[in-house]
């Protein structure tokens, strides 16, 4: 499609349709751990985050039917690294909010994706928008001097945010060297190999259980397959900070499941918090920067 035939598409409606995109991607993919939480008491969060990725990648490779026949090694390595980050950010965040609250867990995890939006940078706005995410990561943590939440839960968090901000890198540089979705079905069962062992511990037997496979299923299908599928396609009509703005609803909409699918109501004092780390994200993508740093665009 040439670029003015993608404009006028995007003037009749794309720019719309690929918003309710991103939006269902987000709903899915935060209703979707909800539901893997609950989960949680016979699979273990290794369990869980496990299934969701195994039979994730049987659905990717399936559709896509990668080949690795003429990839080269840096294509490879490429994909290993993508796989193993995203194992890693998997485990880590289903980890951390078996002992915190959903909604909080994501906001704190929101650092990765914040690092990436301002690093390299110099401009005094950017400082801004750290202060920010800083002082309302820092307002979880501390939940009003109570001394809530578990210090296990918030680390584990952050683990996951790093390995976010790395997602965001590899899955750019992923896309950039496989068409469509071959990378990242290729990466999906690097991560899925990355976790068996703690899915093993932690589930043992019960991965066998036709129940809990339904349940893995619709985790599988609601948190990585199908917003991964329509983030991609959304990413071919949007602009990056519109796209960029629109994720940084994610710790809302955590919150929001957390709250509907497991009862965590969250005070006022942790969801000005979360409010402070979405604009954050959302200021930080939204203020013009150098062409260069667009570098770290996501493309799943």
């Amino acid at each position: 499609m040439t670029a003015t035939a993608a404009s006028g598409a995007e003037r009749r409606g794309g720019t719309p349709a690929a918003v309710a995109m991103v939006l269902a991607a987000v709903g899915s993919l935060q209703f979707g751990a909800a539901f893997a939480a609950t989960l949680f008491d016979e699979l273990g969060p290794g369990g869980a985050a496990f299934l969701r990725l195994a039979l994730a990648a049987v659905i990717l490779m399936a559709l896509w039917r990668p080949r690795l026949r003429g990839r080269s090694a840096a294509d490879l390595r490429v994909a290993v690294a993508f796989g193993l980050v995203l194992g890693g950010m998997n485990w880590a965040i289903y980890e951390s909010f078996s002992r915190i609250p959903l909604g909080i867990a994501v906001t704190i995890e929101f650092v990765g994706p914040l690092g990436v939006a301002v690093a390299g940078s110099r401009r005094a706005l950017d400082l801004l928008w750290v202060v920010l995410a800083a002082a309302g990561i820092l307002l979880l943590a501390d939940r009003g001097g109570g001394g809530g939440l578990d210090p296990l839960g918030i680390v584990l968090a952050l683990v996951a945010g790093c390995c976010w901000a790395a997602y965001i890198l590899l899955s750019a540089r992923t896309g950039r060297r496989f068409p469509g979705g071959h990378g990242l079905a290729l990466a999906m069962v690097v991560g899925a190999l990355l976790t068996l062992p703690a899915g093993v511990v932690q589930a043992g037997d019960a991965l066998l259980d036709p129940r809990l496979l339904a349940g893995g299923l619709v985790v599988a299908i609601a948190s990585s397959v199908l917003p991964y599928s329509l983030e991609l396609e959304a990413l071919r009509r949007l602009r990056a900070a519109v796209f960029g703005v629109l994720m940084s609803l994610e710790p809302a909409i955590a919150a929001l499941a957390g709250l509907v699918v497991l009862g965590q109501a969250l005070g006022a004092g942790e969801l000005v918090a979360i409010a402070l780390v979405l604009a954050a994200s959302a200021g930080a993508t939204l203020t013009p920067r150098r062409p260069d740093a667009g570098a770290a665009e996501p493309v799943v």
